[in-house]
């Protein structure tokens, strides 16, 4: 497979795990302006801290909401990424309404992600969509995604990578298909080498979620270990 050029850019370099430690945030944010990686992505109650840490080193400040569940009301989400947006977020990764999709019920899924899209547009900051693929079948996939255009998401994102599995190529393969050109796809959930991240933006993906982003980036440059 050939080489992504400039690979560190389609990476959100990740840390949700919720024992996480401020100096594990600050390492994150260190690593992040070093190898030049589009974002990193945390956990609400350590945006205001990644967002200083990276102040002038042109990495964004992504943080999620609603999550791993997806299962909080619409209006906590909104609450979540208002707050995400005050503190200095970016980019916001939402967590649909699971049980919605495996429903069917498209207009529960639009409207939870209308409300989201539009508090964080008004913050100034891009909405990504994860409907965590792994707890879906193809067409609740793709009803999840149409609903996101609709909603006007900026990205459909494939998982949390907390239940029960993570991005496939074929997933990634689907979404794009079902979204078109015009929005971006995130492969998040198991990227965790070189090639497998070429494979995600070879079948659609325009960003990448990783907690592995360092050594992606060193297999690129031929020194990784694994």
């Amino acid at each position: 497979m050939s080489e992504i050029p400039n690979i560190a850019s389609y990476i959100d370099h990740t840390l949700l795990k919720p024992e996480a430690s401020e100096q594990d945030v600050l390492t994150l944010c260190a690593e992040a302006a070093q190898y030049k990686f589009k974002s990193v992505c945390v956990n609400p109650v350590w945006v205001k801290t990644a967002h200083n840490a990276l102040r002038g080193t042109g990495v964004l400040t992504c943080a999620v909401a609603g999550f791993p569940l997806g299962a909080t009301p619409t209006d906590v989400k909104v609450f979540e990424a208002r707050g995400a947006n005050l503190d200095g977020a970016d980019e916001v990764d939402m967590v649909i309404n699971i049980a919605a999709a495996r429903a069917g019920d498209k207009g529960a899924l639009v409207d939870d992600i209308r409300a989201v899209a539009e508090a964080v547009h008004a913050g100034r900051a891009i909405l990504k969509v994860i409907i965590e693929t792994a707890l879906l079948t193809d067409e609740q996939k793709v009803l999840a995604c149409e609903a996101a255009v609709e909603a006007g998401a900026d990205f459909v994102k494939t998982s949390t990578g907390f239940n029960g599995g993570g991005a496939t190529v074929e997933d990634v393969a689907l979404m794009r298909r079902t979204v078109g050109p015009l929005l971006g796809v995130k492969a998040s959930g198991g990227v965790r080498s070189l090639a497998d991240a070429q494979a995600m933006i070879a079948a659609g993906a325009t960003r990448i979620g990783a907690s592995s982003g360092v050594a992606i980036v060193k297999g690129l440059e031929g020194t990784s270990s694994y």
